[in-house]
């Protein structure tokens, strides 16, 4: 079941970059059973965006941007009432097959990401089906709302449902600057873990550890400093996400018969591995991507619980270009956002 976007929307064009999206008016979406419009209040912005403003999703344009949005409904539907406060959960799913009744949405064959296989948040009217509603977490603003779906939910099943981490175990985060990264530090803390992270920049690495990393170190070598750190015994769970700039250094930094899981690769899609530390090793790779319904339930109870997520900036709609830039350069400690309406 797909959203339906309208109203001033960021609008993927052409695979030129940032600059390849524009911000445009489109008709407003027409009502339709099972759906919920909701104005949308803000969105987040993901690396997913910026693949896909480059071209390398291979999506064809055109199509609204960002799988992350919250808002208020606009018009009552099922069990929301106009006014009632929404964050949206942005898996696309049929709902219906084998998969979405056993809580598996992520193995629906319908499966899709918000903004990438379908249309997304970053518009003013958004008609979302109400199965994919919930109630945002009080306390937060509407740029924190849009800050945590996708990468909260994706750490969240990785470090629970993948790797299964335990409390008092160790939990390497990799490249700790990323909106996925400062929600596993959160989370990692949240289930118990003692956190160490990496990153190239010493203020990130500062960042980390105000989030409650009990060190950082730099992304250089980082191996040696996490084997000095835990007695050479090495992490238990390695939280990856860069790819090949780090996957060797990840495999030398976890222990014998310890868990690598990943979600993505921004370092570009090929890596060389030494196999022998993998098997030698008895080491788990897990990949993973988002996660289910169940999970999203289980994180936002988390969140009401405390955790928090980390918002670098926010950015108004029309100067969507320069939000996606900044989010290029990587000069960004946690989630950019943009604010659609007030």
């Amino acid at each position: 079941m797909d959203p339906v976007s309208g109203g001033r929307a960021a609008i993927y064009r052409e695979p030129s970059g940032p600059s390849g999206v524009h911000v445009e008016n489109l008709p407003e979406p027409q009502a339709r059973p099972g759906y919920v419009r909701v104005q949308t209040r803000a969105a987040g912005l993901n690396h997913l965006d910026l693949w896909l403003a480059s071209g390398a999703q291979r999506v064809e344009p055109p199509r609204v941007i960002c799988a992350d949005g919250a808002g208020v409904v606009a018009e009552p539907g099922g069990r929301w009432k106009a006014g009632d406060e929404v964050v949206v959960y942005p898996v696309r799913c049929c709902w219906e097959c084998d998969q979405c009744r056993a809580g598996r949405q992520v193995f629906c064959p319908d499966f899709g990401i918000y903004g990438e296989q379908c249309d997304g948040s970053a518009c003013e009217s958004f008609l979302v089906p109400e199965r994919n509603l919930y109630p945002k977490p009080a306390g937060l603003s509407w740029a924190e709302a849009a800050a945590f779906p996708l990468t909260f939910l994706t750490a969240w099943r990785m470090l629970t449902t993948k790797a299964a981490i335990q409390p008092g175990e160790t939990l390497l985060v990799v490249g700790a600057g990323a909106g996925v990264a400062a929600a596993a530090i959160a989370i990692g803390k949240h289930l118990g873990a003692r956190v160490l992270a990496t990153s190239r920049s010493e203020a990130k690495r500062a960042r980390a550890q105000e989030l409650g990393a009990e060190a950082a170190f730099d992304s250089a070598g980082f191996s040696k400093a996490v084997r000095q750190a835990t007695a050479g015994v090495g992490a238990d769970v390695v939280f990856e996400h860069v790819g090949p700039a780090t996957l060797e250094e990840s495999i030398r930094s976890v222990r014998k018969g310890g868990r690598i899981v990943f979600c993505g690769s921004t370092s570009g899609v090929k890596a060389e591995v030494t196999m022998p530390r993998l098997f030698l090793g008895q080491v788990d790779l897990l990949g993973s991507t988002m996660g289910t319904a169940p999970e999203f339930e289980a994180m936002l109870k988390a969140i009401e619980g405390g955790v928090r997520p980390v918002v670098d900036s926010t950015y108004p709609l029309e100067r969507v270009q320069d939000a996606l830039a900044h989010l290029d350069s990587s000069e960004q400690f946690g989630k950019v956002t943009l604010e659609i309406s007030r």
